[in-house]
């Protein structure tokens, strides 16, 4: 991944932790697997105002859930998957990891590319939780 790219997602979390200690703001945080590339502004179409996205590589993004406990994460990452089916035929997951500000930001994304992996091993699944680590 590109240091730029990594310094804007380092940056990011550390805001969410931030506002989440100063506020107590929910977030959740997510990567999205798209198999066809999608730019920023096409793929801002399906993501709400609130959220914060960063296109990591040709097929990744990642995802703040701003003011959104996981519960509602998963339901914004359902909307989100629907809306993207019927935008393109092209196959789409998730991974959302819990928010944990005890997590160093270079944590947070390896553990979201974990989930991520085990996601896509089982293509009836498409958004998946730190849960599947532990099965």
């Amino acid at each position: 991944m590109d240091k730029n790219i990594l310094n804007r997602v380092n940056v990011l979390i550390k805001k969410t932790y931030y506002t989440y200690e100063r506020f107590q703001v929910d977030a959740t945080f997510a990567l999205l697997y798209h198999e066809e590339p999608l730019s920023v502004e096409e793929l801002s179409l399906f993501v709400r105002l609130s959220d914060h996205l960063i296109h990591l590589d040709e097929h990744h993004y990642f995802i703040v859930f701003a003011f959104t406990s996981q519960e509602n994460a998963y339901k914004a990452s359902q909307n989100l998957i629907h809306n993207l089916d019927g935008h393109s035929n092209e196959h789409t997951c998730m991974a959302l990891d819990t928010f944990d500000t005890s997590k160093s930001p270079t944590a947070v994304l390896s553990r979201l590319n974990q989930i991520l992996v085990e996601t896509r091993k089982n293509s009836f699944v498409r958004i998946e939780t730190e849960d599947i680590l532990y099965r």
